[in-house]
């Protein structure tokens, strides 16, 4: 590839990545604002958002730590999800979904913004 396509493609990639993240904040933040958990603006801030999760989730703030496990994260914030969608009265199955690529990307979007 061309130096200037490289540049292309990162550039795309960032703003890419930074809408994903955006969107992903905004479903959290009003899913905590649904769920009335305190300090719904930490789904803006990295890790403090998983922290956010865990308060949603019903579950003690040490899970933040076990998040931050290599291989074991992906365990943990699978259950965290579950137990945002048992939050939100939905089916905690929906939390599996978060495995699921593109699926992972409509799951928040469907917690946040249904009845």
């Amino acid at each position: 590839m061309e130096n200037g396509n490289v540049a292309v493609f990162l550039f795309v990639a960032f703003v890419l990545g930074l809408a994903i993240y955006a969107y992903m904040a905004v479903c959290l933040q009003t899913i905590a604002k649904k769920t009335n958990a305190e300090n719904d603006w930490f789904a803006w801030i990295p890790i403090a958002n998983i922290y956010l999760m865990s308060m949603i989730a019903g579950k003690e703030w040490w899970w933040l730590l076990l998040c931050l496990i290599p291989y074991v994260n992906i365990v943990f914030l699978i259950i965290l999800w579950m137990g945002i969608a048992e939050a939100r009265n939905k089916p905690k199955w929906l939390g599996i979904l978060m495995l699921v690529p593109i699926a992972n990307l409509v799951m928040p979007g469907y917690l946040a913004f249904s009845d």
